[in-house]
């Protein structure tokens, strides 16, 4: 499918796995696999919407939106893009140019360089530079004058969202910045927001992490700095640390397996005003749920883990779980669901003025307020439960919730959270799991046929 014009080389570790195609006319883009890596022993899809067969039915208009949608899922954004862009001197939607731009250093294992080059990427030398924390606050504190995402006039951060963030590779309590060779970053530093009235926020994300950890809930390692600045740091669960490098693991988000562009984030991709609230064409748990059960290599696992991760985002308030916020490993066999991260608990940010509008809907329900344990025996059965088994599931998660709340305020104290927003967590919490709790004992009774 592809056409003359502009190409950039698509790697997984070594190998080249494909080529990525821009005409410039016609503004369409084109994927096709390497024939060595289709052919290569344990070979994989970068992910489900571009199959290793290509089928024989998308026209190349229908072929330029899938690949379009896949790899500009990879980018930041907000200002984050902004800078990047700016930083290299392309149009905020040249997406061949800003995934040349960030490429090397992508979620997952796929990395990005110009033209037909095949010389292996760890083949160059290796830079390591330090970041000392002395450094981080100073940058932290310099952010209306420097982007905190460009450093040494290099963007470092290819990672999908709005938030401040860098990708470091942390060694012995040190950090670098990666400048080719076999190494790569393996911690994300995320500092306080600019914005005054989320100055709580990496404090509220780690106690959020810390007591989904406590609950037994899959997530990512987190620790919290203060440099003095409050700083979060969030180890990659997408590499791997070896004896001669740091191997990346492949993955993607929920919008790259359900093929949606970065705009469809959201359920109500156009809002929730009363004449687009209706319209639910973006990422949705009913869409996550069938997509396991097409592509995962143990769906009754997955299920259960989004289910539970569900459950958890409306016990925290943490409204804003989308699909971005999901990632699935990717392997030959099929894709497993990866750790959590970007968990917060919303109204605890309480001069912020966020949306309570819920990401992604609990059955129809749009608002934590409006969930009934209809919308939660609905949630249940796109799950593949029925009410009774749901109710189980919501019992115990909300009991371990519960219990793990005295571990994750002792932890947040620990790293030196507010005694203010560990009480607003706190609150809030308890407060949510007693409700869902009794939400809970009435899904019971609800009968599978009245879903």
């Amino acid at each position: 499918m592809s056409e003359p014009g502009h190409a950039l080389t698509v790697w997984i570790g070594n190998q080249v796995a494909g080529h990525l195609h821009h005409h410039p006319t016609t503004n369409r883009f084109a994927f096709a696999y390497a024939d060595a890596w289709r052919k290569a022993r344990g070979a994989f899809a970068l992910g489900p919407q571009l199959p290793l067969k290509a089928p024989d039915d998308p026209s190349p208009d229908q072929h330029s939106a899938i690949v379009r949608q896949f790899f500009e899922n990879l980018l930041p954004e907000g200002d984050a893009l902004d800078h990047a862009a700016q930083a290299h001197g392309v149009s905020k939607s040249n997406l061949l140019g800003l995934i040349h731009a960030l490429g090397r250093e992508t979620a997952g294992a796929i990395r990005l360089t110009a033209g037909d080059d095949v010389a292996p990427l760890t083949e160059e030398p290796e830079q390591l530079r330090e970041v000392t924390r002395e450094e981080l606050s100073q940058r932290i504190r310099e952010r209306a004058q420097r982007p905190f995402s460009v450093w040494d006039q290099q963007v470092r951060l290819s990672i999908a969202g709005y938030q401040d963030k860098i990708a470091v590779y942390e060694q012995g309590g040190r950090l670098f910045l990666v400048n080719g060779g076999p190494k790569a970053s393996t911690v994300i530093v995320k500092p306080v927001p600019t914005r005054p009235a989320l100055a709580s926020l990496p404090g509220n994300e780690f106690m959020c992490m810390q007591l989904a950890r406590a609950a037994k809930l899959p997530v990512a390692d987190t620790w919290l700095e203060h440099v003095p600045e409050p700083v979060l740091f969030v180890k990659r669960f997408d590499r791997r640390v070896t004896p001669t490098g740091v191997e990346r693991l492949h993955l993607i988000d929920g919008c790259q397996l359900l093929g949606l562009s970065v705009g469809m984030k959201y359920e109500r991709p156009y809002g929730d005003g009363p004449d687009v609230r209706n319209i639910r064409d973006g990422a949705s748990l009913r869409a996550l749920f069938q997509a396991i059960n097409q592509h995962s290599l143990q769906p009754a696992v997955d299920r259960l883990a989004l289910l539970r991760w569900a459950i958890f985002q409306v016990l925290i308030g943490n409204t804003d779980a989308h699909g971005k916020n999901l990632s699935f490993f990717v392997q030959p066999s099929g894709l497993s669901l990866a750790p959590a991260y970007d968990m917060v608990c919303m109204p605890a940010l309480q001069d912020a003025q966020l949306s309570s509008t819920l990401a992604m809907a609990v059955g129809n329900a749009f608002t934590v307020g409006e969930i009934t344990p209809f919308d939660w025996a609905q949630l249940g059965q796109e799950a593949g439960l029925r009410p009774a088994a749901m109710a189980k599931q919501m019992t115990g998660l909300i009991d371990k919730v519960t219990e793990a709340l005295t571990a994750a305020s002792q932890a947040a104290h620990q790293g030196g959270v507010s005694q203010d927003t560990i009480e607003a967590i706190t609150q809030h919490v308890r407060s949510a799991c007693d409700r869902h709790r009794m939400a809970a004992a009435q899904v019971q009774s609800i009968k599978p046929t009245w879903l």
